[in-house]
């Protein structure tokens, strides 16, 4: 275990002295809390977490150290670790390294010995801010007031965009899990691993795009469906991507959206975003669907919502471009928006992870859903065409 020093300085001056974890050095990000008592493997290669200094709020990080299988891209994405008591050695079956190692490896900065709690009380109760780790040869040559200039000299996450620092820079293809049933187009925009695998386990063949894609670009591979991921930063940078979603809806392919893909399809239709306080991030998010009337305890990774119309209650539709939309699910701890459903085009979002790697699995049934929506869409497609056909 490191006996190096190391602080981490908040954006408002707060600061908490511990010892150094993963990389020395310094980093700079938005601060935020994630509530996830396992799955931190997962939580450090989601590219969602991108230019984010993630406090684990779980006293106990790095048990069961690192491995190949459960690495949701192909690596980590978060620009600070803050964890209270990391590891002294891993100990699973599963395990092939060390989380402190891996990190150090990485360089990915980080630091231990903190009172996580205090952290996340003071994060939920000033909100998410921009934050900075410091050790080594960056700790000892600077003065705290250097220290918190460099935290606040960096770019705040509200007007950031980041989906394409994130997104493949090529095409490629998830294949079908035994025989090839639908085909879809799949926009990057900080896409985890377990999404195509799900899809593609369903019969789905899933061709994974770069954020800059054109719709002429998915026309090409005349997809069964398109499919926008999650991703980091603000979408009300996102007005290439919200473009491209129009299209989407204007031709009727029909559409399913997560996370960073719900609030751009809030936007497609004309709704707004906001900035949450201090978001939800975790794997024990309750959400209700309001079409089953079941409660889901859910994945998340969002600093970001959709702002439904202050003149329309949540329960009713709003009219929007595209006919009908109305809100499918809501947060019970604060009443956000969690999903919408089109009523006039096939299209449908959520805000949270239904891949939900490393658990819970209530929602997978959502990729059920849009694999019916697909097939629904093509019977409709074809009964259109034999009544055209005998007109």
């Amino acid at each position: 275990m490191s006996d190096q020093p190391a602080v981490l300085v908040l954006e408002d001056g707060r600061r908490f002295t511990g010892t150094a974890y993963g990389a020395r050095g310094e980093t700079v990000g938005e601060a935020v809390f994630c509530t996830g008592m396992t799955g931190y493997q997962e939580t450090l290669t989601d590219p969602s977490y991108h230019r984010q200094v993630v406090v684990m709020t779980a006293p106990h990080i790095g048990n069961t150290g690192v491995n190949t299988a459960d690495m949701e891209s192909k690596r980590i994405w978060v620009s600070g670790y803050v964890v209270r008591d990391p590891a002294i050695r891993p100990s699973n079956w599963r395990s092939q390294g060390d989380l402190g190692q891996a990190l150090t490896e990485q360089g990915v900065v980080g630091i231990s010995g903190v009172d996580t709690r205090a952290i996340t009380r003071h994060l939920r109760d000033r909100g998410a801010m921009r934050a900075g780790i410091f050790s080594g040869d960056s700790l000892s040559r600077a003065t705290p007031g250097e220290l918190l200039r460099r935290v606040t000299d960096a770019p705040r996450m509200a007007g950031s965009a980041l989906a394409a620092e994130v997104s493949t820079p090529q095409p490629y293809v998830v294949p079908a899990v035994g025989e090839r049933r639908l085909t879809v187009a799949a926009l990057d925009l900080g896409i985890k691993g377990m999404t195509p695998a799900l899809l593609a386990a369903r019969g789905v063949e899933v061709h994974v795009l770069p954020s800059r894609s054109t719709f002429a670009d998915i026309q090409a591979l005349a997809p069964d469906g398109v499919f926008f991921s999650n991703g980091p930063g603000d979408p009300a940078t996102a007005d290439t991507e919200v473009e491209l979603l129009g299209q989407v809806l204007a031709h009727r392919v029909p559409f399913f959206g997560i996370c960073f893909g719900n609030q751009l399809l809030g936007r497609a239709l004309g709704l707004g975003t906001f900035k949450l306080p201090f978001g939800h991030r975790g794997i024990n998010q309750p959400v209700l669907d309001r079409e089953t009337g079941k409660v889901e305890v859910t994945s998340h990774n969002h600093g970001f919502a959709v702002a439904w119309p202050d003149e329309t209650p949540t329960d009713q539709p709003a009219d929007t471009a595209y006919g009908q939309v109305r809100v499918s699910h809501v947060a019970l701890n604060d009443d956000v928006v969690e999903g919408l459903a089109c009523l006039d085009v096939p299209a449908f979002s959520v805000q949270y992870h239904p891949e939900a790697a490393a658990g819970p699995h209530d929602a997978e049934y959502l990729f059920d859903r849009f694999a019916d929506l697909m097939v629904a869409h093509q019977d409709s497609t074809a009964q259109q065409g034999g009544a055209d056909a005998q007109a």
